[in-house]
């Protein structure tokens, strides 16, 4: 993945937990579910436990993430909730911007 910024690499992350809720079946919502760390540190292989319920929660903004604590990056985003074993980020700015057009829930991201 050379050449690309922390956003980019978590929109991937982002997708990949797209896929695994989609193969969720129906009625498992408030299962716990492995999803991947969501930041933008390259090399970050974390996976994090929460609710598809939850996650679904943290997906209705097209600028927040999911991240294990401590990977916040101040920078470019702010954390809206702890959780003892997750973090939800927000992104600021041109990041944020970035983020909701690569939102793969947006009809009219990229």
């Amino acid at each position: 993945m050379s050449g690309t910024g922390p956003v980019e690499q978590e929109t991937i992350k982002r997708e990949v937990n797209e896929a695994i809720e989609r193969g969720l079946w129906p009625g498992e919502q408030h299962e716990m579910v492995r999803m991947r760390c969501e930041c933008g540190h390259v090399g970050c292989a974390d996976f994090l436990e929460i609710s598809a319920a939850e996650y679904e929660r943290v997906r209705a903004d097209g600028r927040r993430f999911l991240i294990t604590p401590g990977h916040e990056k101040p920078e470019i985003e702010h954390v809206v909730a702890r959780r003892p074993s997750y973090s939800v980020v927000e992104k600021d700015g041109v990041a944020g911007r970035v983020a909701e057009a690569a939102d793969p829930r947006d009809p009219g991201s990229s």
